[in-house]
């Protein structure tokens, strides 16, 4: 980074018209921007179009595990009414097996 200061600097002396200082600044910028983005990356997308693509598969994202908690809860919904069934099937053979042991007590 100080040497593209030193460029820019330099740079800057040097040229004589404004188009070659604008020029050198240009070339200064991007040379520091490079830098930076070698010692700290971002990681965010460089695109307009890498942008949209990251906050279109985050949505498909939330879509996707919005679908399995649907069906995740309707699972649980059908193992709760099958529970249900299977508690009044139960209450019905202890009822059956009392009737049984009072008939042959009687």
């Amino acid at each position: 980074m100080k040497y593209s200061l030193g460029i820019l600097a330099l740079g800057l002396s040097l040229a004589g018209g404004q188009a070659a200082r604008a020029d050198v600044i240009d070339e200064a910028v991007s040379n520091i921007q490079q830098a930076l983005e070698e010692a700290w990356p971002t990681g965010k997308a460089d695109t307009d179009s890498e942008r949209r693509s990251s906050a279109v598969g985050a949505d498909g994202g939330n879509r996707q595990y919005d679908n399995q908690r649907r069906q995740l809860e309707a699972r649980q919904q059908q193992i709760d009414d099958r529970q249900r069934q299977l508690d009044r099937e139960q209450r019905q053979l202890d009822d059956e097996y009392r009737r049984l042991e009072d008939e042959y007590d009687r």
